[in-house]
């Protein structure tokens, strides 16, 4: 379970986010929508601890204040949008840092146990032929894939998804998004997903938290958001027309 208890984020005079407060169960998973600088990113950051913040967050009863950070790292993942390579390292290098944090050193000891996980994460992402490719070498959705079998390997209870699937292509963006919730729920795991896409985040869970000006607006089942007029008034445009009017230019076009 993790509880979120009053969360206040400031940028020097800037409040970023102000009073947030949620709970979810294990198992029960949330998609975060809002306009740019919102405080999406921000909320992510507070639940793993990134950033300073007023206020607590829970996991499993514990504050995660008081947990060193790679008993908290078994706890919370994190999948972002594609970011720079910093370290040209092989597809299996890279997936087995997921290990990491069940080691009793930093200095991984590639034992039985981790290069299975590791092979089984990469043959659930489909990259397991590409295990000793160089990631330089890989194209932006087969990086993500990289860094998604990553987190696999790492197996959090907790997974925060920062926009995954900005810059890829869209049937990766699709496949993404329904390979994670297909985990979640097999997994019995918890996302809470920063999605851009209003359709991709109502894709990955029924519970959409929208939030404005750093405050909850609603959090709620998608259903009753789409049949609300909250959407609208959050982006500033109507929602529905836009959507529907994009859907006739599919149903008008002759097979």
């Amino acid at each position: 379970m993790i509880k979120v208890d009053n969360i206040s984020v400031y940028y020097n005079k800037f409040k970023a986010l102000n009073n947030i407060t949620f709970t979810l169960d294990k198992g029960q998973s949330l998609s975060i929508i809002g306009p740019n600088g919102c405080g999406k990113t921000t909320l992510l950051k507070c639940l793993c601890n990134n950033i300073s913040f007023e206020g607590n967050v829970f996991i499993d009863n514990k504050n995660i204040k008081t947990i060193k950070r790679k008993d908290l790292a078994k706890k919370v993942g994190m999948l972002s949008q594609l970011m720079s390579i910093s370290f040209n390292y092989s597809v299996f290098d890279t997936v087995m840092m997921g290990r990491y944090v069940h080691q009793d050193k930093f200095l991984i000891n590639n034992n039985k146990k981790d290069i299975n996980i590791v092979i089984e994460s990469l043959k659930t992402v489909g990259l397991l032929d590409f295990k000793d490719r160089y990631i330089s070498n890989l194209s932006g959705g087969q990086l993500q894939r990289v860094f998604l079998a990553r987190l696999i390997a790492q197996n959090p209870d907790i997974i925060l998804l920062d926009e995954p699937t900005n810059h890829l292509d869209f049937k990766y963006q699709i496949e993404l998004i329904q390979f994670l919730k297909k985990w979640a729920i097999k997994e019995n795991k918890t996302i809470i997903g920063v999605i851009h896409d209003i359709n991709l985040a109502m894709l990955l869970t029924n519970n959409i938290m929208v939030l404005q000006n750093g405050n909850i607006k609603c959090f709620d089942t998608s259903n009753n958001i789409l049949n609300s007029n909250i959407l609208n008034e959050v982006y500033d445009i109507n929602i529905k027309d836009y959507m529907i009017n994009s859907l006739k230019k599919w149903e008008n076009i002759k097979d």
